[in-house]
């Protein structure tokens, strides 16, 4: 068993590859979540039994800015360029807010915190790792 790790180890893809991989499997979530906040504000399916002119003025507004920004930085991941990474970063970052500091308004979702705090994590360790495997 430990021949078999060792061995896909030493044979697995570089680094860059991984991170590669990763940024446009997150590409492929946020296209997802984009046209599904655009399907809301459109008026194909409701949040939480409500429709868009139905929402309050303060989840009408994160409606239309995700159903932005998702589309947008999947655009910027899916080509792997630095700006798609930060819109990704704001992006993910602004839920975190969202969801503890204004919990009171748009709710408290500790596994969604948790969620993007991890994917942050995978993706500085896996940018960690391909920029020290490309100096050597």
């Amino acid at each position: 068993m430990n021949e078999l790790l060792l061995d896909y180890l030493k044979n697995r893809p570089a680094w860059s590859q991984i991170l590669v991989w990763y940024l446009r499997g997150m590409a492929v979530m946020l296209i997802v979540a984009g046209l599904i906040h655009w399907a809301r504000i459109v008026g194909i399916v409701p949040w939480r039994g409500l429709w868009f002119w139905d929402m309050p003025v303060e989840w009408q507004t994160a409606t239309v800015f995700f159903a932005v920004i998702d589309l947008v930085a999947a655009i910027g991941l899916w080509l792997t360029v630095s700006w798609g990474a930060v819109m990704w970063l704001t992006r993910a970052l602004t839920q975190v807010v969202m969801h503890s500091l204004f919990s009171d308004i748009f709710g408290r979702r500790p596994y969604e915190i948790a969620f993007y705090l991890m994917t942050i994590a995978i993706y500085l360790v896996l940018l960690y790792l391909s920029d020290r495997e490309q100096r050597s």
